[in-house]
């Protein structure tokens, strides 16, 4: 069955009250004077009008003018009519509407109390000359809602039009750890994929660093292949050149969410709301990022991706998940997308420091040079040290193993294999004896 009619507002509300209550009489065939009489017997009579809690009485004059206003156009005719002056604030002169109007443009979340609390305080309105309510009404009426865009933009609902197209991130702040004696962060790194909702890869940590995200997303990568892009927010820790240098290697398009544009994130906040409730909110006695792991892996993967989502039309994530289109990705591909050049200068003792390790060099004639560093973020093989062309490998510093390390004192050299006597073959010349390396003559 149909549901049943309803007026479309509350004047088509008004206007039907107002046939109920002369409709009939305006039908009737009256004779002369009849119709006098009615409408003082209608006047006697209380009415309870729509959205009204009391009843009321109305004059005579005023059913009369509703009566032929119905005959002459129908239901449309008895609308009340909105007051010419609706909108304008009648208290406020045209520059003080403007002023008002012109602060809500350029301030489209402050609220009409602080406005107007803002403007009576430095003196650009007499206190009382309005309300907070007659102010609110006039952004309402000239299109300037609280957090309305003042480039009339509407926020549309959207969605990639595969799973594996595009893959948001972010993180969110958990319950403090109390690991020993200390306190330490507790920081969730999640990738959820558009159009599934479904979670690539989620991991707990202590920070929440551009290298963090990079693990994370590396993660993601070898299980899952690359998507066709990554949309974060502003944060510093998605905005660093590493991770946009390795998205535009891999082919990943990287997006940026508008500054202060939260909305735009709502499907990655709807899943931290369901994962505080679920998980993270149970989770404030725990002293170990492992035992916080072991917790998320759990929730995801044998509830949230099970549930029927919403969003997906009563659909599990990992349903919707299946039809995944992802680009393969192999190890070297990672290495190159991941490889980071630095320069260093290589300290006395042959080390120079990358990523916070200690990396030894065996060439000692480097010590003090700048050189070039290859390092994969990956992890797949050791540094590399260029120069001049050639390519030298670094070896992480073992100082137990260098101190056993026999090595020649200062001024001794080796025995020499080529003879070599710059002052015996001068005093061969000045004595005129035959040199002592001169080939036999034939």
């Amino acid at each position: 069955m149909p549901e049943a009619l309803t007026p479309r507002d509350h004047a088509e509300a008004v206007a039907l009250f107002r046939a109920q209550i002369i409709g009939a009489l305006s039908r009737r065939d009256l004779d002369r004077g009849d119709l006098a009489a009615e409408l003082r017997a209608l006047a006697a009579e209380r009415y309870r009008p729509p959205g009204s809690a009391t009843t009321r009485r109305f004059g005579a004059s005023t059913l009369e003018r509703w009566l032929y206003a119905y005959r002459a156009g129908g239901l449309a005719a008895l609308r009340p009519r909105p007051r010419s002056d609706r909108g304008r604030a009648r208290e406020l002169t045209p520059e003080q509407r403007d002023l008002v109007l012109e602060i809500r443009r350029e301030h489209p979340t402050a609220s009409a109390a602080l406005i107007l609390r803002t403007l009576v305080t430095d003196g650009r309105l007499r206190d009382g000359v309005v309300s907070p309510t007659t102010v609110a009404r006039l952004y309402r009426d000239a299109g300037l809602e609280r957090g309305a865009r003042p480039d009339g933009h509407t926020r549309l609902r959207w969605q990639a039009d595969h799973p594996g197209a595009l893959w948001h991130g972010d993180v969110c702040h958990g319950p403090a750890l109390r690991i020993g004696s200390t306190t330490k962060a507790l920081r969730i790194h999640a990738l959820l994929d558009d159009a599934s909702r479904f979670i690539v890869a989620i991991e707990a940590r202590h920070s929440e660093r551009e290298p963090d995200m990079l693990a994370l997303f590396l993660a993601a990568l070898r299980r899952h292949g690359a998507p066709d892009g990554l949309y974060l927010d502003n944060g510093s820790t998605y905005r660093g050149d590493a991770l946009r240098l390795a998205c535009e290697r891999l082919g990943v398009s990287l997006i940026h969410a508008r500054p202060g544009d939260a909305p735009a994130r709502g499907k990655m906040e709807r899943f931290w709301r369901t994962l505080r409730a679920g998980c993270l909110d149970h989770c404030g006695g725990l002293a170990s990022l492992h035992d916080v792991q072991v917790r998320l892996d759990a929730f995801v993967a044998d509830h949230y991706h099970r549930a029927p989502h919403g969003g997906l039309l009563g659909k599990a994530p990992a349903e919707a998940w299946s039809a995944a289109q992802c680009r393969a990705v192999d190890e070297p591909m990672l290495a190159a997308a991941l490889l980071q050049t630095l320069r260093r200068r290589v300290r006395k003792d042959g080390t120079v420091d990358i990523a916070g390790s200690a990396w030894q060099l065996d060439q000692g004639f480097l010590a003090g040079r700048v050189v070039t560093i290859e390092h994969d973020l990956v992890g797949a093989g050791d540094p590399v040290a260029l120069h001049d062309g050639h390519r030298y490998p670094l070896r992480p510093v073992d100082p137990v193993a260098a101190s056993r390390t026999r090595r020649r004192r200062v001024g001794e050299l080796p025995p020499p294999t080529v003879p070599f006597d710059p002052p015996g073959a001068l005093l061969d010349r000045a004595a005129g004896r035959r040199t002592r390396h001169r080939p036999e003559e034939k």
